[in-house]
């Protein structure tokens, strides 16, 4: 069944424009409202539908044309890992927690963005001058790292610190040939696509698109999405971890998860999932009639707001795509274009090719 209209592979000046305004926005979980207004501003026209619900998910819709559309919901977390402050030292340095998961030892010297204003601020090192032998076989402890913004007391940081900010790595958007680097490519990629989807939607589907919140706090924003949307099936758009550099002993690398370069990753099993294999079996069968590249993911660990979103109301027929990524829940990760263009084209087949009969049991 030929598909009505294909996205491009081609990447152009407006999509790295977008990328950029995305990842560059400071969400951490829980104050998802500098992306939420950047996706509003891309979308609202384009939409029939756009609420904000209680969570602060981002419901928007689009309804197609025809008769018996399936009710099909696309999701992509807003939210990205990051920091928040808890304390201020005497000394004006901030004491703060973990928002979501990073690995304490990602974060030693690191640039960061503090609060609505982005003051710049360093998570303080000690230099290796300084350092024993022991203290650098050992990972300091979370608690006594501090952010550093150049205060000379607790009176000067407080004057525009205030615990419960919050506070991101403060990484710039750079196109590395045929990548990206950036902060927060999971799920700005998801985001991007989805906002895409919107622009340039299949015309037989009523797409239900839902830019959701707290997903790396445990896929709050798409439990009470996928309630209030209520589809017949629902894709989410994430990025994963693509584990393909070297081994340190040259041996091959058969826990790579997703590679770059190798298409969008299609899930078969997370953590928290089993993708459904009637969207399973659509969705390989739509990359190779198209001649769209795609990888499937490893099964394993990890999981997406499919999670929450396939044990709504009576069961969501759920399945996962993501973009792979290296480095992922660090200062800075680096995606393929070529990988984030091929998902947004799968998607778009696919969910063309969507017809109630798709939800028949073998």
């Amino acid at each position: 069944m030929a598909t009505q209209f294909i996205p491009s592979t081609r990447v152009n000046r407006r999509h790295l424009r977008i990328l950029q305004q995305l990842t560059e926005a400071v969400a951490v979980s829980g104050n998802e409202g500098p992306v939420r207004q950047i996706v509003r501003d891309q979308v609202e026209s384009h939409a029939d539908d756009v609420r904000v619900d209680a969570l602060g998910n981002l419901l928007v819709t689009r309804r197609g044309s025809g008769r018996n559309r399936m009710r099909v919901m696309l999701a992509a977390h807003m939210d990205e890992v990051g920091l928040m402050i808890v304390a201020v030292d005497k000394d004006g340095y901030l004491r703060f927690d973990r928002v979501g998961g990073i690995d304490t030892r990602q974060l030693l010297g690191k640039p960061v963005w503090v609060g609505p204003d982005r003051i710049p601020g360093v998570i303080g090192a000690k230099p290796i001058h300084l350092t024993t032998s022991e203290e650098r076989k050992r990972t300091p402890e979370l608690d006594t790292l501090r952010i550093d913004i150049g205060a000379d007391s607790k009176e000067t940081a407080l004057k525009s610190i205030k615990p419960g900010m919050w506070a991101s790595f403060a990484t710039s958007f750079l196109r590395l040939g045929p990548t990206i680097r950036a902060k927060a490519l999971d799920d700005r990629l998801g985001v991007a696509s989805l906002i895409e989807l919107l622009r340039e939607p299949p015309h037989g589907i009523d797409l239900l698109a839902a830019f959701t919140v707290q997903e790396e706090v445990g896929l709050r924003g798409a439990r009470v999405a996928a309630h209030a949307l209520n589809p017949d099936v629902a894709i989410v758009m994430d990025c994963t971890p693509a584990n393909d550099l070297p081994t340190w002993n040259g041996e091959e690398n058969v826990s790579y998860n997703t590679r770059l370069g190798a298409g969008p990753a299609i899930y078969v099993a997370d953590r928290a999932t089993i993708g459904d294999p009637r969207l399973l079996r659509l969705l390989i069968e739509t990359a190779e009639a198209e001649g769209i590249p795609y990888q499937i993911r490893q099964p394993g660990g990890g999981g997406t707001d499919a999670g929450a979103i396939h044990l709504a109301r009576e069961g969501i027929p759920s399945i996962s795509v993501s973009v792979p990524g290296r480095h992922l829940h660090t200062a800075a990760s680096i995606a393929s274009l070529a990988d984030w263009r091929n998902s947004v084209r799968l998607i778009h087949a696919a969910i063309s090719r969507m017809r109630p009969s798709l939800l028949k049991r073998d």
